[in-house]
């Protein structure tokens, strides 16, 4: 089946829709930006690239095009970068740009800067010591 007709069956209702405050987002595997449209789409796209959080690194999915559509557990590649942030970016910049899919490049960059983001551990502010004349009054 293509990747029109099957935004066309799916666009309108799937079970990865989400529908809030009159704005569309969907949640599927593939989907970068969580947005309801045939470029971001996991599901109707041939190609699509997917970054999630791993205990340690990232985990970069990719979908092979070369499997057939009744083997849909193969069809899916997986990878944990575990390098760094800069060379983490560079593998999936360089796995756009390479021809797979340089559309979803910035996109793909954006969410690996916002997965390492949360992946960082939170900063404990220190309490500064009271100065002043209140201060010394106890």
């Amino acid at each position: 089946m293509s990747a029109d007709l099957t935004w066309l069956l799916i666009k309108d209702n799937n079970s990865f829709l989400v529908k809030r405050n009159g704005v569309e987002l969907s949640k599927e595997a593939g989907n970068l930006l969580n947005k309801n449209s045939y470029k971001f789409s996991g599901l109707a796209n041939k190609k699509t690239i997917d970054i999630q959080a791993a205990a340690r690194g990232v985990v970069l999915s990719t979908k092979k095009t070369s499997v057939p559509a009744f083997k849909p557990s193969k069809a899916i590649r997986k990878v944990t970068l575990t390098t760094g942030a800069r060379k983490s970016a560079a593998t999936i910049a360089s796995l756009a740009r390479a021809g797979y899919r340089p559309d979803l490049r910035k996109a793909a960059l954006a969410r690996l800067s916002a997965v390492l983001a949360s992946q960082k551990p939170v900063k404990v502010a220190s309490k500064k010591a009271a100065k002043g004349i209140r201060a010394t009054k106890h």
